[in-house]
């Protein structure tokens, strides 16, 4: 039986009211320079809050007849949303959240391509273009504030988790919660919204009133981790790097919970700039944390990072088990930290201008089974190299477990092919198949999951 749809006219809510003539002809342009179909993809997403899925191509699939349209109006824009999900509904109404997060959708997707075309020199390659860019992009969605002390906490993990590890989470966002401390996420489930539901409560014993649930997203992924509802401050950067380099430049501390590829891969980014000589002193609190029975998994993660980049780099981060109370007052005094060190050094609270991070960590990479192949995991180069390298690995599988287009060339051409290093390449394949046995490539569906991967002997 077919989900049931709506066919209705939607207000703007809070984003974005106005449109040029330009903008607008962009918007409907659906040719390959065109944004009509980005703006459908991320608008079904958000549609989607709530739908147990992780399957953006599947997705799309699914409600292959929706679509979006522009309506102009004497007072600004409305749009015309052709069977669309009706689950976003309530007696007709669209959910209040759903609308806002619609229209941070439109609003991020016009600002973000229309910078580099009024911006003149602008370059993609250029470092200091991509961090301002991330600025703009993050200041023109409200979510750099003047005034505020650091309390931004950045929540990492999983998606497909199970239930122990759901409520851990939200027990940390709680205890985060009743500190004062807000949260930012990657803005979908699992342990991405354990943190804000718990940090909801938290604020309201200690009736914080302006409590932040930022959510970071992008839009090759937004279809595998539709926003949750809690998230009252959605971001879409244009790509994975841009978005990583956001988590980092308005987050104070980020806290990290079991998960997969995905968390791998922001370890790994992290890391690879904490580890930059200009970073040495600068303060950033980062703590992997888990139930006890999630020991060994922080075990795995902890002999991966010293056989990969060395015993310096697990000096970067503190490991803390079945302990929210603790994870939560370490943060607390590790904010503090960065405010005195902030202050002393004249930086903004609201934007970490001075984290030195290598264009290598920002330059986007396309995954696909030639650069997949040819990713150097070796030793022969730098260590935050090893780390860039390694976190490419971990991109190029989730773009093959969850993205469109990753997935679809999977499909046609079959697994990436990973080579490199037999001392790097070993304990990453040992590491892959734990994550395959405990269920944390994917939610859990009809067929055990296919890897995206394989890994093949000798170097690439």
């Amino acid at each position: 039986m077919s989900e049931s749809t709506i066919t209705a006219l939607v207000s703007p809510e809070g984003s974005l009211e106005i449109l040029s003539n330009h903008e607008v002809n962009r918007l409907k342009d659906k040719s390959e320079g065109g944004l009509y179909r980005l703006f459908r993809q991320c608008a079904l997403a958000v549609l989607n809050t709530g739908v147990e899925t992780d399957d953006c191509k599947a997705l799309m699939e699914m409600h292959a007849d929706f679509d979006v349209r522009l309506v102009p109006q004497p007072r600004g824009v409305k749009l015309e949303l052709i069977n669309a999900p009706a689950h976003a509904f309530v007696d007709g109404e669209m959910l209040r959240a759903i609308r806002e997060h619609l229209f941070s959708v439109l609003r991020d997707i016009i600002y973000t391509h229309s910078i580099p075309e009024t911006v003149p020199g602008f370059r993609r390659d250029n470092p200091d273009d991509i961090t301002n860019l991330v600025f703009h992009i993050l200041r023109n969605a409200g979510v750099l504030q003047a005034g505020r002390q650091p309390d931004m906490v950045v929540c990492w993990g999983g998606h497909s988790i199970g239930h122990s590890e759901y409520q851990y989470s939200k027990e940390i966002g709680h205890q985060l919660g009743l500190r004062g401390l807000s949260i930012i996420t990657g803005c979908g489930p699992g342990a991405m919204k354990g943190p804000m539901k718990g940090a909801t409560i938290g604020h309201a014993k200690q009736r914080v009133r302006n409590g932040r649930y930022v959510g970071i997203t992008e839009p090759a992924i937004i279809g595998a981790e539709a926003p949750n509802p809690i998230v009252n401050e959605l971001v879409i950067m244009p790509d994975i790097e841009k978005r990583l380099e956001a988590f980092i430049r308005c987050g104070h501390g980020v806290i990290v919970f079991p998960g997969g590829v995905g968390t791998a891969e922001e370890i790994l980014y992290l890391l690879g700039i904490l580890l930059h000589p200009d970073n040495a002193d600068l303060p950033f609190p980062v703590i992997f944390t888990g139930r006890p029975e999630n020991a060994e998994y922080f075990e795995m993660i902890d002999k991966f990072i010293r056989n990969a980049l060395g015993d310096k780099a697990a000096e970067k981060y503190e490991i803390i088990i079945d302990d929210p109370v603790r994870v939560a007052q370490t943060m607390k005094k590790g904010m503090k930290e960065v405010e005195t060190f902030r202050r002393a050094m004249q930086d903004a609270y609201y934007f970490n201008w001075m984290l030195k991070i290598d264009p290598v960590f920002q330059l986007p990479f396309d995954p696909n089974h030639a650069t997949m192949r040819a990713l150097e995991l070796h030793r022969d180069q730098p260590v935050h190299l090893v780390a860039a390298n390694l976190r490419k690995a971990f991109s190029g599988i989730v773009a093959g477990n969850v993205k469109e287009n990753g997935i679809r060339q999977i499909q046609e051409k079959g697994p990436f092919e990973i080579a490199g290093d037999p001392t790097l390449i070993k304990p990453l394949e040992a590491m892959l198949e734990q994550f395959v046995a405990q269920n944390r490539m994917k939610l859990p569906g009809l067929q055990a999951y296919r890897p995206c991967y394989r890994i093949v002997s000798g170097a690439a």
